[in-house]
């Protein structure tokens, strides 16, 4: 069993501060568990290829620096796939029982909050819940040892950006780390976004997804010293798994009200999901960029 999460931070009493942010967190809950279920299918590849791109093993005991602890806050938690897929690896799980690493979960869904929490083993064990946004975060005295946010910073508002990775860089301890994983404009996440949005939301209510390149643009300001690596691959669902890659599409853009069938005949969406069209399959190319970040 896990150890009950403790010292959380206030949930935030405000509403969605954007259209966007409001439809990432209805998905973000039981209803949504089959769009859920059906994005996974494919996006568990970002998070096996993230385990992969770092030796996440000796990253962690070189921020123990010989402590048989450190401490991680992982920023848009989501359902704790990145944990995961480390946890799959030979090299992370055999540090159960040489380190422990004493894990605080960030989101502004309960519901993410205890999936994530459910997915927790050694060498991770569950230490404070903080049901709020990034930008909204108290930050605890010293910080954490790695903060680390994965493919979840897409529903920040344009105005939330510089706020949301000055607090992100407050919350990185004295010699810590900070990581994310976020997708470029050319992934397809920012892409079928920008399309999606083109043709289904003629009024402008939803705001783009957050680019890697505006994450490096808001951490520019700060006094830090940042890295990027860009990690591509691709994922794929067959053409005749029309389920899957309804579901995989809808929640890419978080919107299980328009079906397969209308985003394939819309004029911008539909011919972009053409282009993915490969060997009966749909293919989508991914651009990552793997920022580090460390106080200057």
């Amino acid at each position: 069993m896990h150890p009950a999460p403790t010292t959380p931070s206030p949930a935030p009493t405000s509403a969605p501060s954007s259209a966007t942010s409001a439809a990432s967190l209805a998905h973000w809950s039981e209803a949504g568990r089959r769009g859920m279920e059906a994005f996974y299918a494919l996006a568990t590849e970002d998070y096996r290829q993230l385990a992969a791109a770092r030796d996440w093993a000796g990253i962690f005991r070189d921020l123990a620096a010989g402590r048989d602890r450190l401490t991680l806050l992982d920023v848009a938690c989501g359902s704790g796939k990145f944990p995961t897929a480390l946890l799959a690896t030979p090299a992370v799980a055999a540090l159960a029982g040489e380190l422990v690493v004493e894990t605080d979960l960030l989101d502004p869904s309960r519901f993410s909050l205890d999936e994530a929490r459910g997915t927790l083993a050694p060498p991770f064990v569950g230490a404070a819940d903080h049901e709020c946004t990034v930008q909204d975060l108290v930050v605890r005295p010293g910080g954490w040892d790695l903060v680390w946010s994965t493919h979840g910073l897409y529903a920040l508002a344009p105005d939330e950006v510089g706020p949301g990775m000055a607090r992100f860089v407050e919350a990185i301890a004295p010699g810590g780390l900070g990581v994310v994983a976020q997708a470029t404009t050319a992934s397809h996440y920012l892409v079928v976004d920008e399309a999606f949005r083109g043709s289904f939301d003629p009024d402008g209510v939803r705001v783009p997804y957050t680019s890697a390149e505006q994450v490096v643009a808001a951490l520019a300001g700060l006094p830090v010293t940042v890295s990027e690596e860009l990690l591509t691959y691709r994922t794929s669902v067959a053409l005749d798994d029309r389920a899957t890659a309804e579901g995989f599409l809808q929640r890419c853009v978080f919107d299980d009200s328009v079906s397969l069938e209308a985003m394939e005949a819309d004029p911008v969406l539909g011919g972009y999901l053409a282009s993915c069209v490969e060997d009966g399959r749909w293919v989508f190319d991914h651009a990552v960029s793997l920022i580090t970040v460390r106080h200057a």
